[in-house]
């Protein structure tokens, strides 16, 4: 069996079944309909099935090793603007990250690998994932038993840093950690044309903002990689009230976990003294909703002699600092979390993900799947 070949036959269900999900995009934990579709096929196609919550868990072939193969589902509330026939039916909401074209290629694997379940060694494990976008369903679904088992497990987004068609392979970090800051400042509200009767938390904000702007520049090592951005502020509503309090939010991120440590540390000193020198307080708390994606060396290496052994094109795809809930199973199993490029420019493929022009390259997804039944068998051979 050539994975290759047989993506080829079903490339255009592949392509059928991403714009059907595509047109009917569902939020994170809400992806009753598209997971309604999923356990459908697959329930069709042979396999075992377990529903945790709006993810489904889908098994085929016994014994020997267990390799998983993962795809997320939900989409952004982001309202598209492209001009396509598969344009989102559903206002303010758009598979604007790709999710919709993971869940078509791993059905495709799923269907090839169902129509050679004879020539497996072993058990393959199908993981449709919910809520990747700021919900953590990796976690929900590892709770409900989807790495009980498993061996090595291998993820695939699609990647517009990478010209179309080739395999993105990375050993080592590969997304960043991510976390959500929420923070306060608590002044002393007054007349805008009496400000030396206030405490006035307006420029307390700003100077706090900027302060922050020296935490990667002037406490982190230049061959290191880190992030702080303030990216919502708000406080006041009227032009001469000073308001009592300003509120600020956004995001830090980080590879390794000592990093962003030392964020949320100097973040706190940063506020404290500023607060302290204007007599303002402060509040701020961050939450971690990811740790950094960090693919398995050996399972790295694997992924790039499967994609040689049937002649699928691949190359190292560069770290960035977004980051992915797949790195939560990689801190239980042995895996890879891989990259397929639909970047375009002849096409006009070129909007970034979580962009209202973002789209894929549909004639590379047969690819990916060809890759993912590759990696299962091979696997399971190995």
């Amino acid at each position: 069996m050539n994975p290759l070949e047989e993506a080829l036959k079903i490339k255009d269900e592949i392509v059928a079944w991403r714009r059907d999900f595509h047109m009917y995009p569902e939020l994170k934990y809400e992806e009753e309909r598209t997971s309604r579709i999923v356990e459908e096929h697959l329930r069709d196609w042979g396999y075992s099935i377990k529903r945790v919550g709006t993810g489904v868990i889908a098994d085929i072939g016994e014994g020997g090793k267990t390799v998983a193969l993962r795809a997320d589902m939900d989409a952004l509330p982001v309202q598209e603007e492209n001009d396509v026939p598969y344009k989102s039916k559903i206002p303010g909401k758009m598979h604007a990250c790709g999710h919709d074209a993971h869940t078509a290629m791993l059905l495709g694997a799923a269907k090839i690998i169902a129509e050679h379940r004879d020539e497996l060694n072993g058990r393959v494990r199908l993981i449709f994932q919910p809520a990747e976008e700021g919900g953590n369903g990796a976690l929900k679904m590892i709770e409900g038993g989807a790495l009980e088992g498993v061996d090595a497990i291998f993820g695939l987004h699609v990647w517009m840093d990478l010209p179309s068609g080739i395999i993105g392979i990375r050993e080592g970090p590969f997304l960043a950690g991510a976390g959500i800051f929420n923070g306060k400042i608590i002044g002393k509200g007054g007349h805008g044309a009496s400000p030396h009767e206030s405490i006035d938390p307006v420029p307390i904000t700003a100077e706090a903002v900027l302060a922050f702007q020296t935490i990667v520049s002037r406490n982190l090592d230049p061959i290191e990689n880190g992030v702080v951005s303030v990216t919502s502020i708000h406080g006041g509503t009227a032009f001469n009230v000073i308001p009592e309090e300003v509120e600020f939010k956004g995001t830090i991120r980080f590879f390794k976990r000592e990093v962003g440590e030392m964020i949320q540390r100097r973040m706190n000193e940063i506020l404290e003294g500023v607060t302290r020198a204007h007599g303002a307080r402060y509040e701020l708390s961050v939450e971690e909703l990811t740790p950094p994606t960090v693919n398995d060396k050996k399972m790295a290496e694997f992924a790039r002699k499967v994609a040689e052994k049937y002649g699928l094109k691949y190359g190292e795809v560069p770290p960035t600092m977004g980051a992915e809930d797949f790195s939560f199973y990689l801190q239980k199993v042995p895996g890879a979390f891989l990259a397929l490029g639909i970047r375009n420019e002849e096409k006009g493929i070129v909007y970034p993900h979580h962009h209202p022009k973002f789209d894929v390259d549909e004639d590379v997804l047969h690819l990916g799947t060809a890759m993912e039944v590759a990696l299962a068998f091979e696997f399971l051979r190995s």
